[in-house]
């Protein structure tokens, strides 16, 4: 993926303040350019995520990439993230207690706001009002996002992966991917089979991230009848054997590892070349905190096939 991923040298720039957000900056070797990732329509979302020899691995930013000055779940840290490597953006969405979809991780507002409360426990106006904080819990100038933004904005940039939280209704979400017309863009993430089941039923056209740990796990996901073309599968967050993700791709299917957590800060403390053995092991999209550094990494691995790629393009 050479021509889709620049360099990284970049320098942080950022103040702390208690009561004034302040605007952070990332600065790169050439910002100029943003990688994208386009789909048309769900058909083609559905042979982006299926699974073939010359497949072209990817990274998934956690939360969107959060990196100091950039917070996570904010419609600005997605693009800090494009201006260095395409990428597909997984992201939370929670709801306030007048039924808006905002994205936020945590139940509370404390750790990512400057704001106190439970999210479905105050207005959406209440959280308009508010600004994000970095990882560093400095304040910064970004709002909370809602869903409906999010979605907006990744028609045409990059891929969603949508974290639904217990207390939202799956109908609601699904409703809001309607309206935006974003579905080729939209993929739901189940942790259960049950989960998967009803989001399938509700959405059957919809791509669908499915935990799917084990062979058990690929009998349970058959026995759901939710066909494999609407899966990506997520094999959890310790690596799976080769056998195991050769199994998946015998079905056409992707895998995504969670590198979230062990996994990255075993790459920080060893060295970043660790992410080439995940790739290679049969991990196609490594979910993780360190996109940047991961992508920067992985780009070696098939340095002819993306310029080939229909679906990624980059924009001065």
């Amino acid at each position: 993926m050479n021509k889709l991923f620049l360099a990284v040298s970049w320098i942080l720039l950022f103040t702390a303040c208690e009561n004034k957000p302040v605007e952070s900056a990332v600065e790169t070797s050439d910002q100029s350019e943003v990688h994208q990732i386009k789909l048309i329509n769900l058909e083609e979302t559905r042979q982006f995520y299926s699974w073939t020899s010359d497949r072209i691995p990817l990274v998934s930013a956690h939360r969107g990439g959060p990196y100091p000055g950039f917070p996570e779940n904010a419609i600005e840290t997605f693009e800090n993230v494009l201006k260095h490597t395409p990428a597909i953006i997984e992201l939370d969405v929670a709801m306030t207690r007048d039924s808006v979809l905002v994205l936020m991780h945590d139940d509370d507002l404390d750790r990512t706001t400057n704001g106190t409360g439970k999210v479905n426990e105050v207005t959406f106006e209440y959280i308009e009002g508010l600004f994000l904080e970095d990882m560093d819990g400095n304040l910064t100038e970004f709002r909370v996002p809602t869903l409906e933004e999010a979605l907006i904005w990744a028609k045409g940039k990059a891929p969603l992966t949508v974290d639904i939280k217990r207390s939202v209704p799956f109908e609601k979400v699904i409703e809001t991917v309607r309206k935006t017309e974003s579905e080729a863009y939209a993929a739901l993430i189940s942790y259960t089979f049950p989960a998967a089941k009803k989001l399938h039923m509700l959405a059957p056209d919809l791509m669908l991230s499915v935990t799917i740990r084990n062979e058990n796990e690929i009998k349970r996901l058959e026995e759901t009848g939710i066909p494999w073309n609407r899966v990506i599968a997520f094999t959890g967050v310790t690596e799976r054997s080769k056998e195991f993700n050769q199994a998946l791709h015998q079905r056409g299917v992707f895998t995504i590892l969670g590198v979230i957590g062990n996994l990255d800060r075993r790459a920080e403390a060893r060295g970043d070349e660790i992410y080439a053995s995940f790739i290679q092991n049969g991990a196609d999209i490594l979910a993780t905190d360190r996109p940047i550094e991961a992508a920067q990494i992985i780009k070696n691995l098939s340095p002819s096939k993306s310029s080939k790629s229909p679906y990624f393009t980059h924009v001065n």
